[in-house]
């Protein structure tokens, strides 16, 4: 099992890195990121490589390194991309991160057009249309396989809901639908388990924390950084859950993907996976509270995916795959 991780050098890489590295079921671990990095990836190989677990680490830097780290990859994890800082618009992040998505996705569709591909950069409900897209212009699109992660949304949800309602935090499941990012994330309490019914006041107040987790972080931290450690523990998660999907677990997990929701062609479904990636879409029925929050979350994708596909048509973006 090859997992490689682009961006690995950065403030989510390198935790998530070391998680990875525990991982029992990775044989590899190609580790890539940019040229100059703070902490250069020669130096994340080395601390690494003194872990006594099985994976073998390898690490690679640039784009001329890239098709080594790839070739042979079953998954592909991607944190590649800047963090939103103070004084950054998102339509500056996007601009930015944008560029990054569109080049990789070239790579990783020339040199491992078969891997789960997924995708934790953000805006991430606009990149992965981009990569969609990006799969889509060089003939090796698999729906199947390119993915956003929900799984920050997901852990969060869990964790609000098991100390409203009393339960065991490592034993509730509760799915995430929508996408990533403020009134896109939709936490479907009423498919939570184990269930307990909930006041329609505290439901609100769940949902509410669930959008508005990242404030909580980045104004906890004074400006010094955003949600690193629980993002890294949350991808971690699920890609344990792929990697036993791979090899024929049964796996259920929320992502975001190539599926339609009503007029909306990304969104994040609660779905089953399977050695090829995700094997079936589960329509959940929702309360009318989750009802009322649908058409702000819509209306969110609606403009993200529009802004990724229409930074794909412009023409300085279609650019050769070598």
């Amino acid at each position: 099992m090859k997992v490689c991780l682009v961006g690995a050098a950065g403030g989510i890489g390198r935790p998530l890195a070391l998680l990875l590295k525990m991982n029992p079921e990775i044989d590899e671990l190609a580790l890539y990121d940019v040229p100059g990095a703070r902490f250069p990836i020669p130096g994340c190989v080395a601390d690494l490589s003194h872990i006594n677990t099985p994976a073998k680490v390898k690490g690679y830097e640039g784009f001329d390194q890239i098709a080594e780290c790839l070739t042979g990859a079953d998954m592909i994890i991607v944190t590649a991309g800047i963090a939103q800082k103070p004084g950054m618009t998102r339509d500056d992040l996007f601009s930015v991160n944008a560029r990054i998505m569109r080049d990789l996705a070239y790579k990783f569709a020339k040199y491992a057009p078969k891997a789960l591909v997924c995708i934790m950069s953000n805006p991430e409900t606009a990149l992965v249309p981009i990569t969609c897209d990006v799969f889509k212009q060089v003939g090796v699109f698999d729906k199947r396989k390119v993915m956003g992660l929900m799984s920050l949304d997901v852990t969060r949800a869990r964790t609000f809901y098991a100390e409203a309602s009393g339960q065991d935090v490592e034993k509730v499941d509760v799915p995430v639908i929508g996408g990533h990012g403020g009134c896109a994330i939709l936490p479907v309490f009423s498919h939570a388990t184990p269930y307990v019914k909930l006041d329609d006041d505290t439901i609100a107040k769940l949902d509410d924390h669930v959008q508005n987790a990242v404030t909580e972080v980045v104004d906890a931290l004074a400006g010094a950084g955003s949600a690193t450690l629980s993002m890294a523990y949350a991808a971690n998660r699920f890609t344990q859950i792929l990697i036993g999907a791979l090899k024929g677990r049964p796996a259920k997990a929320s992502a975001y993907i190539e599926e339609p929701y009503q007029d909306v062609k990304y969104f994040a479904h609660y779905c089953d996976f399977g050695p090829e990636g995700v094997s079936k879409i589960h329509e959940l029925s929702l309360s009318p509270f989750e009802q009322s929050r649908l058409p702000d979350t819509l209306d969110k994708l609606r403009n993200d995916i529009a802004r990724g596909l229409e930074f794909m048509r412009r023409p300085s973006q279609i650019v050769l795959t070598e």
